[in-house]
């Protein structure tokens, strides 16, 4: 613990205007004068757009504009959505076919945006939606998660995006020809919607020089940048802020067609437009998570080490490769390819393949409960055909503290790791020694009981450099303008607490700006459990230029020598002059130093830190209705150095409940026709506070050594935990009952089936 908070829980500032209906979000700070932005969407998930007939509607009550792709080509505005593909197995680029703002000679899913309404109510802009007459000639829709089917892209034959692979092939098939045992499993990743609890929204002004963008996002500058270019603009006359954002996800660091259609509209009109989705909307039109079928081969030897690891998947990359959807997949996969476990060699290919669905490329919590599911579902298995317990073959694999620093065949280097540790410290935190006397309760009573392991490794991602710029204000404040976006983590009272701890500013005194691409030069944004270990690195570097600087500034003024810094104060040898940094920066400003007003520094991490950690879930199911309660969590955690304890366990709570959600209630499906079943919360079921039990939290930290405040990162930690120990808890309890394999969601009637098929 440091003099002035860090690694305290001091309270959040934000949760001030939050709670008391103060928050900033699109809807509050829209222009009173904007128009209003409605999108028809459309109704089918192939067919060519053979007519679109504007004329009534255009005529109707309230009406501004109406805009369809035609509009947008004579207005100049021919780009399409930016992406990012993946190289095949023959470094050839993965088919990126174009995603248009409005839907041009085809649409390729339910709920692409096919014109949009502009007008001075949403009322009127809806009436008016109902009179655009849409000539369409269907196509046969493509939904399954396969190659083939009707072609979607000219560019993709056989719909297949890309085909990926990483690692050894001749050493894996070299290994696995000689195992002594060799397990294999096939795992569904269901897909699943974000359900952000504020749905995207956005306005944009155009005052004719410049455009301003302000959107619900996890950063301004990768839009900034993708408005200049398909506007045609320079970049300087290209502003994006974000205020409050009510959950992003990683679905929101993605760009979306809607955005760029209203600066369109609002350039043409010369009047700012605003557009808020509905949550039917967001159901349809939000880039999705998830989507893909594994299958994990484990080869043992006869002491049952792991000899090699091989997967191959096929993942859902919807109607367009949308913004990072074949890295989501792929990439991120690679990061940890092996785990906490000590495997020599690994080999993975994926596929993607187009579907006539929403794109799919949103983290919703994570990019890697994908590995880690498909790998810790596949040891649990292991662990049952071996006859030995989940715990021991996980430690009998585990990576040796000694052996660090330590590189996966995914060439990924591990700095640090106490995982035998962190598992001994979750035997006890989860009561392992009092299972069976639970178990043998919940048989008593009727029910079936069962433990379920996870153990995770991700590593942060995203953009591994970051700006901080520090300036004190004539008013006796100090501003951090930082380059990540909050989206209700708490952002503002951590990096105020860290600056505070590194300054002596007092904490009150310090403000947080971000998301505007006018006051902040650039950033990375927010994602991959980047935002507190980047931002914080960078603020570090910045506060140690900035005292540099002052300490040489107050040598000159007071002609003494050396001035250091400590404790939020300089002193030198044989001066008696003592200046807080504030004091300081009042003298500086006194004698015309407005260059000590304001220091900025950019700072890359040495290299990237590791997460981890052991979690244990314990579900009792009613063998008669299928009905399943999550009885016990606790998550053991290795997160590093912990910045604010509060808001970790915070995030890890959060991240449980989405993988809870996931694992037994969620499931976004689509018919045999493309049409979104699932497209309210009639239909999707989201995880209520009923459903879960008190969630244990502990930390069990390994500083990192790649960043000096020895951090981790815990945004997504809890998700990525969370899917296997409530898969292997759940197929633990339905073990004795015959039960082999089991797919999420784990509803009552999957449940209820698996049982009875079992028994025949």
């Amino acid at each position: 613990m440091r003099a002035f908070g860090q690694s305290q829980s001091v309270k959040r500032r934000e949760d001030i205007r939050f709670l008391t209906g103060e928050g900033r979000y699109i809807a509050d700070i829209a222009p009173k004068t904007a128009l209003t932005a409605v999108f028809l969407r459309a109704p089918t998930a192939h067919a060519d757009v053979l007519k679109i007939d504007t004329s009534e509607a255009a005529q109707m009550p309230g009406v501004v504009a109406i805009l369809t792709a035609k509009d947008l080509h004579a207005a100049g505005l021919t780009a399409g959505m930016a992406t990012t593909p993946a190289k095949d197995q023959r470094d050839q680029t993965g088919a990126t076919p174009r995603r248009p703002f409005l839907a041009e000679d085809r649409v390729r899913h339910v709920g692409e945006p096919v014109a949009l309404i502009v007008a001075e109510t949403r009322d009127d802009a809806l009436d008016a939606a109902e009179a655009i007459m849409v000539d369409y000639g269907e196509h046969p829709a493509h939904v399954a998660l396969a190659e083939g089917g009707a072609q979607l892209h000219a560019e993709a034959p056989e719909n297949l995006a890309y085909d990926w692979q990483l690692g050894d092939e001749h050493a894996v098939n070299a290994a696995f020809k000689n195992a002594a045992h060799v397990t294999t499993l096939s795992v569904v990743q269901n897909r699943v919607t974000v359900a952000s609890m504020e749905p995207r929204a956005a306005y944009a002004e155009w005052d004719g020089e410049r455009v301003h963008l302000a959107y619900g996002g996890q950063g301004v500058w990768g839009i900034k940048r993708d408005l200049a270019r398909c506007f045609d603009l320079d970049p300087e006359r290209v502003r994006v802020t974000t205020p409050d954002v009510g959950g992003g996800f990683g679905m929101k660091a993605m760009n979306h067609p809607e955005y760029f259609a209203i600066v369109q509209a609002a350039r043409q009109l010369g009047r700012p437009v605003v557009w808020i989705s509905d949550r039917s909307e967001a159901m349809q039109s939000d880039n999705g998570a998830r989507d893909l079928i594994s299958t994990a081969e484990l080869a043992f030897d006869a002491d049952h080490r792991i000899l090699a690891y091989r997967v191959n998947t096929v993942s859902n990359l919807g109607a367009y490769n949308s913004g990072f959807g074949q890295n989501i997949q792929s990439m991120l996969f690679s990061k940890v390819l092996t785990g906490t476990y000590d495997i020599p060699c690994a080999l993975l290919n994926v596929k993607g393949v187009f579907t006539n669905t929403t794109p799919v490329d949103a983290y919703r919590g994570a990019g890697r409960p994908e590995a880690i599911t498909l790998l810790e579902r596949t040891m649990d298995m292991a662990a049952r055909e071996l006859g030995l317990s989940p715990f021991d073959l996980r430690a009998r694999n585990f990576i040796a503290p000694e052996a660090f620093p330590y590189t996966t065949p995914g060439e990924v280097t591990y700095d640090v790791g106490q995982f035998a540790r962190v598992l001994d410290r979750a035997k006890i935190e989860g009561d392992l020694a009092g299972f069976p006397a639970r178990k043998a309760a919940s048989e008593a009573a009727g029910k079936l009981r069962g433990m379920g392991l996870c153990y995770y490794i991700e590593s942060i991602l995203g953009d591994d450099r970051e700006d901080a710029t520090v300036e004190f204000t004539d008013e006796g404040r100090v501003t951090l303008y930082v380059g990540t976006q909050s989206n209700g983590q708490g952002h503002e009272t951590v990096y105020a607490q860290y600056l505070s701890d590194l300054t002596g500013v007092p904490n009150a005194l310090i403000d947080v700006v971000q998301g505007d691409s006018d006051r902040i030069k650039r950033g990375g944004g927010t994602g991959g459990s980047r935002s507190v270990t980047v931002q914080s690195f960078a603020t570090h570097a910045t506060s140690e230029k900035m005292v540099n600087a002052f300490c040489a500034f107050l040598e000159s003024e007071y002609d003494a020598a050396p001035y250091t810094f400590a404790d939020g104060i300089f002193s030198a040898p044989g001066s008696n002059q003592r200046p807080t940094l504030l004091e300081a920066a009042d003298l500086a400003r006194a004698r015309g130093r407005t260059d000590l007003l304001r220091h900025h520094n950019r700072a890359q991490l040495p290299a990237r830190s590791f997460p981890n950690g052991a979690h244990i879930c314990e579900v009792e199911i009613d063998p008669e209705t299928g009905a399943l309660v999550m009885d016990r969590y606790v998550a053991v955690d290795d997160l590093g150095t912990l910045m604010h304890p509060m808001l970790a366990e915070g995030q890890v709570h959060g991240g449980v409940a989405q993988g809870f959600g996931q694992a037994v209630i969620e499931n976004t499906v689509y018919d045999g026709d493309g049409q979104l079943l699932t497209g309210s919360f009639m239909d999707y079921a989201l995880p209520r506070a009923a459903d879960l039990p008190m969630i244990g939290f502990v930390s069990e930290p390994t500083p990192s050594k790649n960043n000096p405040i020895g951090m981790k990162g815990c945004g997504e930690a809890g998700t990525v935990g969370a899917l296997a120990a409530v898969g292997n808890a759940v197929l633990d309890a339905l073990w004795d009952r015959g039960v082999r394999h089991i797919d999420m969601p784990f509803t009552p009637h999957r449940i209820w089936t698996w049982l009875k098929e079992a028994q025949k």
